[in-house]
């Protein structure tokens, strides 16, 4: 009889995060992050393969794009995603200053409904 098998999906999500059960920062699914530079070596697994994801300049990612590419639960991303954050390897590009109003994209959006 052999032991029990060690699965790496089977992980529980407190474990990836090194105990953390919230993010310490509003990280949301659709957030947009960058990586920053900064020693990786450091990291845990987890947080290396997120890392890993903006390997060769790679633009950002959502939070979302990032849990669907490791397979992870988003809640689990979220916290390592803000984990990064804190730690300055990833950050979110400051929001747009004067974003289009809600006319604008009304309009916008009856120039491509009449475009289909």
């Amino acid at each position: 009889m052999t032991g029990p098998r060690h699965d790496p999906d089977l992980i529980r999500p407190y474990v990836r995060t090194g105990g953390r059960i919230r993010p310490s920062r509003d990280v949301r699914l659709e957030t947009v992050v960058i990586a920053a530079s900064g020693p990786t070596e450091t990291l845990g697994p987890d947080a290396r393969r997120v890392m890993r994801l903006f390997a060769g300049g790679r633009g950002g990612l959502a939070v979302a794009d990032i849990a669907a590419a490791l397979e992870l639960p988003p809640s689990t991303v979220r916290i390592l995603v803000s984990s990064l954050m804190d730690s300055g390897l990833l950050a979110s590009p400051a929001p747009v200053e004067g974003r289009p109003g809600p006319d604008l994209l009304e309009e916008v959006l009856r120039g491509l409904r009449e475009l289909v």
